[in-house]
């Protein structure tokens, strides 16, 4: 049905929502990004999905199962009561070239978790404040890494944006070292 839908009419929007821990949701922050799906079957993007989502790799071999990317055309940002701001793609999305990490991602994956899997432990736990062991690093982007465990996740932010394979390795140490202090 949800293909069907897209198929009739590819607009989409997608809230985020800051509100969470605000007395009143309406002086927190909300985003709403608005933009066009498209199918894609990019083997890269599957591959992101089915670590992010592991039981999905069951399904995503069926004929029906689709993948959709949004192409962002702007966004409706409420950053409190009565502070709205519209804005561009351009505000919205990372302007630099991400597609070496990218390109990078399940070798630094596959790296992180077969030989610093303490390292991804203490990022949870020193950083993150979990206290469980036996975190996978799931996913990894110029703003940072996802990590899993069992059913629970992640996000753990980069200082700064990472745009190569050697900057997500320089961020990585650094950030396991402060995990370790």
């Amino acid at each position: 049905q949800h293909s069907r839908n897209i198929a009739f009419d590819p607009r989409v929007s997608i809230l985020v929502d800051g509100t969470a821990g605000y007395q009143d949701p309406l002086t927190g922050p909300r985003l709403t990004v608005i933009g066009h799906l498209g199918a894609t079957a990019d083997p890269r993007l599957l591959a992101r999905f089915t670590a992010h989502h592991p039981a999905s790799t069951s399904y995503s071999g069926f004929a029906d199962f689709r993948l959709y990317r949004m192409a962002v055309a702007g966004g409706h940002l409420v950053a409190g009561f009565g502070r709205i701001h519209r804005l561009g793609s351009r505000e919205l999305l990372l302007a630099a070239d991400a597609a070496t990490l990218a390109a990078a991602e399940r070798e630094i994956l596959e790296h992180m978790n077969g030989d610093h899997a303490d390292a991804i432990d203490a990022y949870a736990r020193g950083l993150l404040g979990h206290s469980r062991t036996g975190w996978r690093m799931t996913g990894i982007d110029p703003e940072g890494v996802d990590l899993r465990c069992e059913g629970e996740t992640a996000r753990l932010d980069f200082p700064c944006l990472v745009l190569s394979p050697e900057a997500a390795r320089s961020a990585l140490v650094e950030l396991a070292n402060r995990a370790r202090r």
